[in-house]
């Protein structure tokens, strides 16, 4: 099979004739390999190529550069690899080689080796396929293991014994389900059970691997999926139980019918999936997964309404800071996810009364910048199957978003603190910097947020003049 036709991209077209050329002159034969030919066969642009090519990739890549006038040329002998950015495209050069293992690592023992022996050593057939590069004639697919075949019916096999495979490097099995998922591919029966029974193996890898692949998954478009693939076959136990975990906690009442889904952990798949649409913000289909993580936690039964799961929001917002530092996840991510998890009721909550707009500007403070964000949470958070409820609950939902927004607006609440700030507290006051001073900032806040006064410097600096005497004396 030839696929010199789909290889349009002028940029691309002009870097293989210089890698040709190279081949040629070094006498050294070159392949593109791996993700760029899989995409390539699928109709996906990629601007990463892998380069094979048998002898040095560090030489090689200097070659080109020279040839093509490319600059940085970043070389990594200890690894047998180069890179270079050719006009854009990041171009990863490196020899052939065979991989093996130390039980007890995942990082491999790296010697030089055939073409034959590089392919085999990589992780799925849809990404063992190369296409030779030179100059008389290029584009001829050089597929090993049934790779082409794979790739037609949309499916993840090993090229080699699955067990294997997974073994020698257990990230593999991290790969698979977020291949399955970026690629809606299904997977071969035992590729499938190998990885689930070799999960264990994920325990040598490096947390901060996992969670980037992990990541990967939850920024699909099919993350419930993937989510579900992973806690159904023993993956989701071992790098994250906390959300393994929730499978099985049963939601239902015993004498109401508002519960939107029995099991905690499929209900979170489907507020996952629900979300994926709407924010391409992976921390915010994190906030999505973690939402109801506190549920097992505080589950209570009781005789005249069932299982209930109060304070989960809260408690579910202080365990972010360990959940956090365990994945690895950047802290500067924290506040945001901890806002989100503690407000995810408040919505639900409100429309549930006669909202005051007392409540709505406390709502809308506490919220902060992630108001929007919080917005889109809820409303995937509704996953009733029965659909005249499902329409009752967002109808009263959207009321209440409505008033948070038309108060918001009115109010100025998109950065709220008091428009007196400190200093002149202190000032007005004659106070040193002390807890007096923050008890009538407060004050001045409550007002606002109450209703006694408008959300205006003028209004808060009558406010302080009125109110101060009265604090000063206690």
């Amino acid at each position: 099979m030839n696929i010199s036709d789909k290889i349009t991209d002028p940029i691309h077209k002009k870097l293989f004739a210089v890698v040709a050329e190279v081949s040629a002159t070094l006498g050294v034969d070159a392949y593109a390999v791996g993700g760029y030919v899989r995409d390539l066969l699928l109709g996906v642009s990629k601007n990463d190529i892998d380069i094979v090519v048998i002898g040095s990739g560090p030489d090689f890549a200097q070659e080109v550069a020279i040839k093509s006038g490319s600059r940085g040329v970043q070389i990594f002998r200890n690894f047998g690899t180069a890179m270079i950015d050719f006009e854009g495209v990041k171009v990863e050069f490196v020899g052939a080689r065979r991989e093996s293992y130390d039980r007890g690592s995942r990082k491999p023992i790296v010697t030089d080796g055939t073409f034959e022996d590089d392919l085999r050593r990589r992780d799925f057939t849809v990404n063992a396929l190369a296409v030779q590069i030179k100059q008389d004639g290029m584009g001829d697919i050089i597929d090993l293991f049934d790779g082409l075949t794979d790739l037609r019916h949309k499916l993840l096999r090993t090229p080699l014994d699955p067990e294997v495979t997974f073994d020698d490097d257990p990230l593999r099995i991290m790969r698979l389900y977020r291949f399955a998922v970026q690629l809606d591919f299904e997977i071969f029966s035992e590729t499938n059970e190998a990885a689930s029974k070799m999960a264990s193996r994920l325990e040598i890898v490096s947390q901060e691997r996992i969670t980037e692949e992990f990541l990967k998954i939850l920024s699909s478009d099919f993350p419930g999926r993937g989510l579900r693939m992973l806690y159904e076959n023993k993956i989701m136990q071992i790098i994250f139980p906390e959300v393994a975990n929730l499978a099985g906690v049963d939601q239902k009442r015993v004498f109401s019918k508002e519960y939107h889904h029995k099991d905690v952990f499929y209900h979170t798949t489907e507020v996952v999936d629900n979300i994926a649409p709407n924010t391409n913000n992976v921390w915010l289909r994190f906030a999505a997964l973690v939402h109801d993580i506190a549920k097992p936690q505080t589950k209570r039964f009781y005789n005249d309404i069932g299982w209930t799961f109060h304070g989960h929001e809260e408690m579910g917002a202080r365990m972010m800071k360990n959940i956090f530092r365990k994945l690895k996840l950047p802290l500067t991510q924290l506040e945001y996810l901890e806002t989100l998890v503690r407000l995810h009721l408040r919505p639900i909550a409100l429309a549930k009364e006669e909202v005051t707009d007392s409540a709505i500007r406390r709502f809308i403070v506490e919220a902060g910048e992630a108001l929007d964000d919080l917005i889109t949470l809820c409303r995937a958070d509704i996953t009733s199957k029965n659909m005249n409820k499902k329409a009752a609950y967002l109808a009263n939902y959207e009321r209440v978003m409505a008033r948070v927004i038309e108060v918001r607006e009115k109010d100025a609440l998109r950065q709220f603190q008091s428009p007196v700030r400190g200093e002149e507290i202190m000032q007005i006051c004659n106070l040193n910097p002390s807890k007096t001073v923050g008890i009538i900032k407060k004050a001045i806040e409550d007002a606002i947020l109450d209703g006694k006064i408008p959300n205006t410097y003028e209004a808060a600096l009558e406010y302080l003049h009125e109110i101060k005497d009265s604090v000063l004396q206690k």
